[in-house]
């Protein structure tokens, strides 16, 4: 079986996001890019199950410029077998994204394709539920578990009453939470490596895909300075300010 795992390039969660002046973006100008956390956990869910025997091939794939290219670099180093690159600009919308993986689902025929379930820049959650639409398969999102047997994968997800578990017959389209596993470090002889297996090119025209964005950026701004809290003296005091100037109660 081949597993497909979808990556993008994001902001290192470590860094603190700075907005442009003129607040019509982010400012990425010399800022540290890394591999969106939950493509990490992605990548690591396929390389086990490729170390397990479930999975014989894992293939990575970015739509993006070349830049993300350091990203797929990284997740050949944690184990994936080869690397897909879709050329366009970036900043694309959740369905453009979503339909040229599908054009690439079509291409390599997976038979499971895993991607986080957000992506940390965006927060938009909706490529993966998009996929499975546009090529009518079953999803599992959210997974905290995946377990494949046979031609079904059941997939144990997250949900406001506690956990629920889904099976689908494959092929599906997975989404990762948190808790699915911790992605390991790349090791040097890993990396090295990383940098010989093959990575290719395709575009949307060859792919077949009319590349359009619905939404428009309008402003960015930073989120409002927290206020320095103070100190009350008494539980009287604390529930007379509560009242009367935070007016929660």
């Amino acid at each position: 079986m081949k597993v497909l795992v979808a990556v993008k390039r994001v902001i290192d969660y470590n860094v603190k996001v700075r907005v442009k002046a003129d607040n019509s973006d982010v400012d990425l100008a010399n800022v540290k890019m890394a591999l969106n956390p939950f493509c990490e956990i992605a990548i690591e869910e396929a390389v086990r199950l490729k170390e397990a025997g479930v999975a014989d091939e894992v293939v990575v794939v970015s739509i993006g410029s070349k830049s993300c290219e350091e990203q797929m670099r990284t997740a050949l180093a944690l184990g994936a077998d080869r690397g897909v690159r879709v050329d366009t600009d970036d900043g694309l919308d959740s369905l453009s994204v979503a339909k040229l993986l599908a054009k690439v689902v079509e291409k390599e025929a997976p038979g499971l394709v895993i991607l986080g379930k957000q992506a940390i820049d965006s927060d938009n959650n909706q490529t993966g539920q998009m996929l499975a639409a546009l090529l009518d398969r079953p999803q599992g999102t959210f997974a905290s578990k995946v377990a494949v047997e046979g031609d079904k994968v059941q997939v144990t997800r997250e949900i406001d009453g506690g956990l629920q578990t889904v099976e689908l017959l494959m092929p599906a389209i997975v989404t990762t939470d948190l808790r699915l596993n911790e992605p390991r470090y790349a090791s040097l002889p890993n990396i090295m490596k990383a940098k010989r297996k093959p990575l290719d090119l395709l575009t949307p025209d060859e792919l077949g895909v009319a590349v359009s964005s619905n939404l428009t950026l309008l402003s960015v701004e930073p989120p409002a300075e927290r206020q320095a809290g103070i100190k009350v003296s008494s539980v009287d005091e604390l529930v007379e300010k509560l009242r009367n100037e935070a007016k929660v109660i």
